[in-house]
């Protein structure tokens, strides 16, 4: 495999003592794969936004042992721009440098954005009030974001973050390797030359998958939700198959010289560990 393949790995935040335990386990885990960094999802107020900055700022402080960046999602809407100002200063006084800028989903009940209605308005003002010190990630859509209104559309916005100053992208899920490279063709034809790595998705439970998936516009192809179904409360079987298909769909994304790979982890070392070691990624 070649030594250029990048490996980062996301979190969602822990609500309780034994989630915070079980992201540390996991994160020592996971540290042999040398990843670039790891991610933390942006909980919306509460609890666990305050997650979010603990966990972020206890994996940037090991940062120098572990050589493994924190990456916190940052997510503006329903957000003022005082408060995205404060969450920056945070993150630059606890020596974080990198950031996963999102739109985000307006929580319910909430009608007013904000003073940011998309993610290319973030990264402009993070640029604006930070300059270069943050790497910005980006989301991108290979199967069309759900509320775009077509995939031309789609693409525009999205190339409007990276002229708005993101440095990469990461890919929502997907299980259609077609769908991925036809997208990086029309990001080349539009001249957009950043990084887009990946999302990998493990499959620990179907009905949760196929319900995630509906909602947020990722396929899973016919074949493999059929496959899926037959497994039913036979998790052993599932897994087993999962980790097979995962292998194999990961090794041919390597193989077509994806820039890197970024994996849900579900706050679960495996099947991430599984993957890379059977690709030989695991040192």
């Amino acid at each position: 495999m070649t030594n250029k393949l990048t490996i980062s790995c996301e979190f969602f935040p822990p609500k309780t003592d034994k989630g915070i335990a079980t992201i540390r386990d996991v994160r020592q885990q996971l540290a042999p794969l040398n990843p670039e960094f790891f991610s933390v999802t942006f909980g919306a107020g509460g609890s666990t936004q305050d997650n979010t900055l603990d966990t972020v700022i206890e994996i940037q402080q090991a940062q120098a042992t572990t050589n493994i960046d924190a990456a916190p999602h940052l997510s503006c809407v329903g957000s003022t721009a005082e408060s995205i100002r404060n969450l920056l200063h945070t993150f630059q006084s606890h020596d974080i440098h990198r950031i996963v800028a999102l739109r985000g989903d307006l929580p319910s009940g909430m009608r007013d954005p904000g003073d940011f209605r998309y993610a290319n308005e973030l990264v402009e003002f993070i640029r604006k009030e930070t300059g270069d010190y943050f790497t910005i990630e980006v989301a991108a859509y290979p199967e069309v974001h759900p509320q775009a209104e077509s995939a031309h559309i789609d693409l525009t916005n999205f190339k409007r973050k990276v002229d708005a100053g993101a440095n990469s992208a990461i890919t929502q899920y997907f299980y259609n390797i077609d769908a991925y490279l036809q997208f990086i063709d029309r990001c080349q034809q539009q001249n957009i030359d950043i990084p887009i790595i990946p999302g990998i998705m493990p499959i620990n439970n179907f009905t949760q998958l196929a319900r995630f998936s509906d909602a947020c516009g990722a396929e899973i192809p016919r074949w493999l939700r059929k496959q899926l179904e037959v497994f039913h409360d036979d998790l052993e079987s599932l897994q087993a198959f999962t980790l097979d298909f995962l292998t194999d769909f990961t090794e041919k994304l390597v193989e077509q010289g994806v820039p890197g790979l970024h994996f849900y982890s579900m706050n679960r070392a495996d099947p991430t560990l599984t993957i890379c070691q059977r690709l030989g990624l695991l040192d």
